[in-house]
C-alpha cells in the first residue's frame, strides 16, 4: 500500500516536567523551539475533582512526590490560567506553538474562556471515556480535538468516534496510537496499531498520530514511516529529576536529533522515477556503465 507522507510535526510534551516552576517551563519552551519542535504542550487539571478521596492520601510513589499528600503534590505541579497565558505568549515569542491537555470539564472551560491561542486541545488516554468532557469540547471548541488511545479497547475507540460523529465533529479528530506505561517496553509499543487506525478511520478522522513514552528515538521514526506524521514525545531538561515522566522523556539533544531524523526520513520516503534514473545518478551512470551493453526496451 502506497502511503502519502505528510510533513512531520513534533510535539514536545512538557506536561509536568517543569516541576511547578514557571521559569523552568519558559526555559523548556526556548530549548524545545531551538531543537525544532513545532509545539510545546502542557497540562491543565482540577486536582480535587480528579483525585476525589485520594487527594489527602500519600503519593503512591513517595520518592517522586513534591508534597506530603497526593493532592499537595499535584497542586505543586499545577499552573494557573494566568500562568498558562504567560506560557502561550512565551511560545509565540520563541516561534513555537502552545498546546495543552485538559483532564476534565472544568479545566476545558477555563482554557477555552481564557482566549489562549490554540490549534488543538488534547485529551489524555486517562480521560478519553469522560463523555461529559468530550461533549463539552464537541459543542464549545471549534478547532481540532486530539485524543490519546492508551488503555483503550478497539470497541471503546469506535464508541469515541461514533460519539463525535453524532455531533458532526469526527473530521476534527486526531487519534494517537499510544501505550500508557512510563517508560514502555519496545515489545509493548504495538506500532502496527497505527496501520490499523489508518485503515479503520481512513478519510473519517483528520489524522492519525503517535504518542510515545519509550526510551530512544528509533521507534518514532518507525511510527512516522507507518504514516503517523504527528509525533508527541515527553521532554525534560534532566531525565534524573524527581517525577514519574522524566525517565520516559527525551532531553534536549535527543529532541534535536529526533527532529533532524524525522526531517531526513521525510526527504527519503519517495520512489524513483519509473522510466529514467535520478538526475544525480547520470554522471555515475555514464562513467561506470559506458562499456556495458544496455538492453533496449
Amino acid at each position: 500500500m502506497h502511503i502519502k507522507y505528510k510533513k512531520p510535526i513534533l510535539i514536545a510534551e512538557i506536561g509536568c516536567n517543569h516541576k511547578g516552576n514557571l521559569e523552568i517551563a519558559k526555559k523548556m519552551i526556548e530549548i524545545a523551539a531551538n531543537c525544532g519542535a513545532d509545539y510545546a504542550k502542557f497540562q491543565k487539571r482540577d486536582n480535587r475533582e480528579l483525585l476525589g478521596e485520594d487527594y489527602n492520601l500519600p503519593h503512591p510513589r513517595p520518592e517522586n512526590s513534591y508534597g506530603k499528600t497526593y493532592g499537595e503534590h499535584r497542586e505543586k505541579l499545577e499552573f494557573t490560567i494566568k500562568q498558562h497565558l504567560q506560557l502561550q505568549k512565551h511560545c509565540s515569542k520563541n516561534n513555537i506553538k502552545y498546546a495543552v491537555s485538559v483532564w476534565e470539564k472544568k479545566s476545558a472551560e477555563k482554557i477555552i474562556k481564557s482566549k489562549i491561542k490554540l490549534d488543538y486541545i488534547k485529551i489524555p488516554s486517562a480521560c478519553n471515556l469522560n463523555f461529559s468532557l468530550l461533549e463539552f469540547l464537541a459543542l464549545n471548541f471549534k478547532k481540532d480535538i486530539h485524543i490519546s488511545l492508551g488503555m483503550t479497547t478497539h470497541q471503546e475507540i469506535l464508541k469515541i468516534f461514533n460519539f463525535f460523529k453524532k455531533y458532526k465533529r469526527e473530521n476534527s479528530l486526531v487519534f494517537y496510537a499510544c501505550t500508557s506505561d512510563y517508560p514502555a517496553k519496545f515489545s509493548d509499543l504495538c506500532l502496527l496499531e497505527i496501520t490499523k487506525l489508518k485503515n479503520k478511520f481512513k478519510n473519517k478522522v483528520k489524522n492519525i498520530a503517535f504518542s510515545g513514552h519509550h526510551k530512544g528515538m528509533s521507534v518514532d521514526i518507525g511510527a512516522y514511516t507507518l504514516g503517523a506524521n504527528i509525533i508527541e514525545r515527553h521532554f525534560t531538561l534532566d531525565r534524573t529529576w524527581k517525577g514519574t515522566d522524566h525517565a520516559a522523556s527525551l532531553e534536549s539533544e535527543g529532541l534535536k536529533k529526533l527532529k533532524r531524523n524525522l526531517v531526513a526520513i521525510n526527504l527519503c520516503l519517495k520512489e524513483k522515477p519509473l522510466k529514467s534514473v535520478l538526475k544525480n545518478e547520470l554522471h555515475q551512470r555514464s562513467k561506470l556503465k559506458k562499456n556495458q551493453i544496455l538492453l533496449k526496451n
